[in-house]
């Protein structure tokens, strides 16, 4: 019995393999890289070493690239991008001054030369904060399509929020890029945006790229997912592995750092006849005198906030579970962060609660990338097969 070959790829600033286990079994690493010594730990104890490369990118040789890839999925560090790195964003790729989001270059450069040694990747997929979008004024998502469509590369972008697959708010901004002369089914594609993956700020983003840009543009239309069946309260161990419940004590005095708003929330939870969990992160906020204060923040809305890396206390998100009049509190276990990921059960986290947080909050969500694979990058290599099968009739 014939088999259908496996789609090969290569996963830069791969974390924890968060994008390999959404890829799944019909994919074949043929190399992963990351500079972090505890998250490649990670990986090799889930995925093994082989195919593992420890090196900064910048670092990093198309010679280390082995064969040739129907895939290279990078996504790239995301923190100035945002609003925790201040929105530094990619910088220059002739700059001497690299930020962390500046990484993009080097493994931009790697695409050149393989494009160089007519060993392209079919498709290219960059994941990122919805910052991406905005930062620096535009000129990063700009820098981003224009190095895409320099290359020859026709691409789009999409901003899919991990909602639709695990109970976490996590909106993430996805560019699909295929390679010249490759075959891309019309159902894949639409005339123009769409309400449901491509929103303002997307379009704003798209408006401001140059015209020859615009012609390689492509509005990606991308099946929508069967409703979640998964709710944040079904996620919950109630005997936590790398975190304990909170004393009365301290539970008290997370409630007294909440607002009005928020403490309404907790009273409003008490009534709802069930179990309640909130995700609550701790923020500074001005009071009414100006006076920056700690606040606690709560949500009901059966979503955990959005997962962060740990960089102090102030990042890690607590829970409140609510029966009744008993009210519970903890920070969020490593387990369950990887639950809101989308990882199987018997994934292997790192035993240090800050490292098992940080892979979960640093990576992609497992389900958005199976998704992404199974309804725009398998399709699009299964057409180009066919048509490569034609010419050879």
């Amino acid at each position: 019995m014939q088999t259908t070959p496996k789609h090969a790829y290569y996963e830069f600033f791969a974390g924890g393999g968060m994008a390999r286990a959404g890829l799944g079994a019909g994919w074949d690493c043929l190399l992963a890289n990351d500079f972090d010594e505890m998250k490649a730990r990670t990986y090799a104890e889930n995925y093994g070493s082989d195919d593992l490369l420890l090196e900064d990118v910048g670092k990093v040789t198309v010679n280390d690239l082995p064969g040739s890839a129907d895939l290279a999925w990078a996504s790239f560090p995301c923190q100035d991008l945002s609003l925790a790195g201040d929105y530094q964003g990619l910088g220059h790729r002739s700059s001497a001054v690299v930020t962390r989001s500046g990484t993009f270059w080097p493994f931009w450069n790697l695409m050149r030369g393989l494009l160089a040694e007519g060993r392209a990747p079919t498709l290219i997929v960059l994941e990122n904060v919805i910052g991406v979008l905005t930062s620096r004024q535009g000129k990063d998502f700009t820098a981003i399509c224009s190095a895409f469509s320099g290359a020859g590369y026709r691409f789009g972008a999409v901003v899919i929020d991990a909602r639709h697959f695990v109970p976490q708010s996590r909106q993430r901004v996805f560019f699909v890029a295929v390679a010249p002369g490759h075959v891309v089914p019309k159902s894949l594609s639409e005339t123009g945006p769409s309400e449901s993956w491509h929103p303002a700020a997307l379009c704003k983003a798209q408006d401001a790229i140059s015209t020859e840009a615009k012609r390689k543009w492509i509005w990606w239309n991308v099946a929508h997912p069967a409703r979640r069946n998964m709710a944040f309260c079904d996620l919950i161990e109630e005997e936590p592995t790398g975190c304990r419940w909170h004393t009365k004590e301290e539970t008290k005095r997370l409630l007294s750092l909440m607002g009005t708003l928020h403490r309404s929330k907790v009273n409003e939870a008490k009534k709802a006849g069930r179990r309640m969990v909130g995700g609550v992160y701790r923020r500074t906020r001005q009071d009414e005198q100006g006076v920056k204060r700690q606040r606690a923040e709560v949500r009901f809305d059966d979503l955990a906030g959005c997962l962060r890396t740990p960089r102090g206390g102030s990042s890690r998100q607590t829970i409140i579970v609510v029966d009744g009049d008993e009210i519970r509190s903890r920070l969020l276990s490593p387990r369950e962060a990887a639950r809101l990921m989308g990882l199987p059960e018997d994934y292997r986290l790192p035993p240090r609660y800050n490292d098992a947080y940080q892979v979960a909050g640093d990576g992609v969500c497992v389900p958005v990338v199976r998704h992404i694979a199974a309804n725009l990058l398998e399709p699009i290599l299964a057409a180009g097969l066919k048509e490569e099968l034609l010419a050879a009739e």
